[in-house]
């Protein structure tokens, strides 16, 4: 039974003896809370240590999970890891507008076409008798008339004195019983709107019109689309030779049941999707030949198979005085087979035609100063090879660490990258040459720091090799920091692929290319792209003339 203290509150009446117990009894309790004290004190560390120590395990566990994940989806054949979310980098290191007024406001509603009125009507009312009129009051209403029309068109028929018949020609843009107006609607409903040729077929009929599927897939493909087939190949060419830089990139594609490649190549004012079924190097190269089948062996060819670490003595027997010319693959491919080129082997054989191809795109003033921006992708690094930020800071953000330590190292490399960021970005608004070195100097404070994390350390290092890739922007302050302009374009086609599928025939696969990267390319303009169509379909305004695309791009650069 515990000892009862006597109460402290009146010391000054307690005896020596009784006071000596208090204090006696009060060390002992201050002793044992102490000792309490401390026991939960190396208990809570004790704590402390297991929690870390689980959630270490934890964390590895994590990571080897995910490691088998992606080995059984590699093995399987099966979609890769989901991507991460985005780093936020961009926004965050975006400067605040300088010209921004606080407190003003953007006017509200419609006010800017008030001077395209097609039609006036006045409303009139029974006013009471003994009233004033006191004039109007103006009301605009923006509508729309979808009606459908059957036109009975009664063609004269003329014998000409030689036996020949003349008949009067039918307007613009009619074909196979539709008029110009119908297929301005299908196309811009299908390609900007990724409105379903079944759905499109739903709509028509209910508006009033009777068409079938197959005739809508008729009207959308490119055997009646060779004028805007022929102004996209013009794009590209017009793209590659007078922009100052393309960014790339590439999806997946479904075409003919088969697993395709979408590859979208744009600049500032112009953007085309091509569709193969390869996406390696020697296809990337073929497309910025910009149309042209023909190989060239001249300087710029053998400058790239020095690059590329040719074969010398292949390399030696290949080189003449004379640049040489090569209409098409097959008597390219016979000159090898005569220089005593293995053209089975196809390691060797490939960089040869990379080399030829690369010649080609020179020969025809392509690619003379443009700057590829890409994202790291293999194929994609050739010529003047520019790289994304976004995607380099989107590796240290893959890592994943497994201690505190290991943690507080990648939050502190990723901040030292987003501040080089905006330091970069702030160059590109005023750039000068004079501060290239600091930039380049702090480049390699950054990317050679060792922290003791090994795989960082090792991302770091492979970094630092591609600094001059990843500081390009200091010799075309031009060019763009990343390729989100790509993947924005890009995300475009995988709706459309998402909601209408694959193509089957080359024509729905040609024309679906075509009509999203002119639809995308008169977005870049500040063109109305229903006003292209109707001008291209015979049926434009005078108030909206549409010029040649290629032709503005060339005008602008």
């Amino acid at each position: 039974m515990k000892k009862r203290l006597p109460s402290p509150e009146h010391a000054d009446t307690l005896s020596l003896n009784a006071l000596r117990g208090l204090v006696t009894g009060l060390l002992e309790r201050s002793q044992q809370a102490e000792a309490r004290l401390a026991k939960l004190e190396a208990d809570n560390i004790q704590l402390r240590e297991e929690n870390a120590a689980l959630q270490l395990e934890n964390t590895r566990l994590k990571l080897e999970n995910q490691l088998l994940r992606d080995e059984i989806a590699r093995l399987k054949n099966l979609p890769p890891r989901p991507p991460f979310r985005a780093s936020g980098m961009e926004r965050a290191t975006e400067a605040s507008p300088a010209n921004h007024v606080a407190g003003r406001k953007k006017p509200r509603g419609p006010k800017l076409d008030v001077d395209r009125v097609s039609r006036q009507e006045i409303l009139r009312i029974d006013a009471p008798s003994g009233s004033r009129f006191k004039g109007y009051r103006s009301v605009y209403v923006r509508d729309l008339v979808l009606k459908a029309e059957l036109v009975h068109y009664r063609r004269e028929c003329w014998v000409t004195p030689d036996g020949k018949t003349v008949l009067a020609p039918l307007p613009a843009g009619i074909i196979g019983g539709y008029g110009a107006n119908l297929r301005r609607l299908c196309l811009m409903l299908h390609a900007q709107g990724q409105v379903t040729t079944q759905r499109l077929t739903t709509l028509l009929n209910d508006v009033g019109i009777a068409i079938s599927k197959r005739q809508i897939v008729r009207l959308l493909l490119t055997r009646q689309l060779e004028g805007f087939v022929a102004e996209d190949a013009a794009l590209l060419h017009a793209g590659l030779v007078a922009s100052p830089y393309v960014t790339v990139d590439d999806t997946g594609a479904r075409h003919s049941h088969n697993n395709y490649y979408t590859t979208q190549i744009g600049g500032a004012d112009f953007t085309v999707f091509r569709t193969t079924k390869s996406k390696s190097r020697l296809n990337f190269l073929s497309l910025l030949r910009g149309g042209y089948q023909d190989y060239v062996l001249g300087d710029a060819a053998f400058d790239y198979l020095k690059e590329r670490r040719g074969n010398p003595p292949v390399v030696h027997g290949l080189r003449t005085f004379e640049p040489q010319h090569f209409c098409n693959q097959v008597p390219f491919m016979a000159h090898l087979a005569d220089k005593g080129v293995d053209i089975l082997n196809r390691q060797e054989i490939g960089t040869l035609a990379e080399a030829g191809l690369w010649g080609s795109i020179r020969h025809h003033g392509l690619m003379a100063n443009t700057v590829i921006v890409s994202d790291d992708a293999g194929q994609f690094r050739v010529g003047n090879h520019a790289l994304c930020w976004v995607h380099t800071e989107r590796l240290l953000q893959k890592l994943m660490p497994t201690t505190a330590k290991e943690e507080r190292l990648v939050t502190m490399v990723r901040d030292l990258v987003w501040r080089f960021y905006k330091a970069l970005k702030a160059y590109q608004q005023c750039p000068s040459p004079q501060s290239a070195p600091a930039f380049r100097r702090r480049f390699d404070r950054i990317f050679t720091l060792r922290t003791g994390y090994e795989a960082l350390d090792t991302l770091l290092e492979r970094l630092h090799r591609r600094k001059n890739e990843l500081l390009k922007v200091l010799e075309y302050p031009g060019i763009p920091l990343h390729t989100n302009a790509s993947e924005n374009a890009l995300r475009t086609f995988v709706t459309k692929r998402k909601i209408s599928g694959g193509t089957m025939s080359q024509d729905g696969r040609v024309a679906r290319d075509v009509m999203l990267g002119l639809m995308k390319t008169c977005q870049k303009l500040g063109l109305s792209f229903y006003h292209y169509l109707g001008d291209r379909l015979g049926i434009g305004s005078e108030d909206h003339p549409i010029p040649s695309l290629p032709a503005t791009i060339l005008a602008r650069a």
